[in-house]
C-alpha cells in the first residue's frame, strides 16, 4: 500500500520540490500552503507522515504539530518540521516532532529522514 505524505510550506518552489522527490519515490503527496488547512486534510488524506515549515503564514508548524500529536487518531503520525532556524532544536523537539530538517537542506537527508520514519 502506497503510504501518504502530508507538506505545508508557504514557499511553493519548496513544496514543488518536496512534492517531486517524494511522489519519485512512490509516496503519495499532498502539498498545501496555509496552515489554517492542516487538521481538516490530516482528517481527510489521512498521513502516513506529515512535513511542516515551522515558520508559515497565518500559522506555527509547532503549534500545528502539538494539535497533530494530542489527536488521539493521529497521535502516532510521525512529524518533521522544517526549519531555517537551525539553533533552536532543542525549542523544536518540545513541539513533539519526530525530526527535523534544517533549511536549506539535502533532498537526500530528506528522503533518508522520511524512508526512517515512514517505514518503520
Amino acid at each position: 500500500m502506497v503510504k501518504r505524505i502530508l507538506v505545508l510550506d508557504d514557499n511553493q518552489d519548496i513544496l514543488e520540490v518536496v512534492h517531486e522527490t517524494l511522489t519519485y519515490e512512490n509516496f503519495e503527496v499532498k502539498s498545501i500552503t496555509r496552515g489554517i488547512d492542516v487538521m481538516p486534510l490530516v482528517e481527510e488524506f489521512n498521513p502516513d507522515l506529515v512535513i511542516l515549515d515551522y515558520r508559515v503564514a497565518g500559522a506555527n508548524g509547532g503549534e500545528i504539530c502539538q494539535a497533530i500529536k494530542a489527536h488521539p487518531k493521529f497521535g502516532d503520525v510521525p512529524v518533521i518540521i522544517f526549519s531555517a532556524y537551525v539553533n533552536h532544536s532543542a525549542d523544536l523537539f518540545a513541539y513533539g516532532c519526530d525530526a527535523i530538517i534544517n533549511k536549506p537542506f539535502d533532498l537526500t537527508e530528506l528522503v533518508e529522514k522520511v524512508n526512517g520514519l515512514i517505514k518503520n
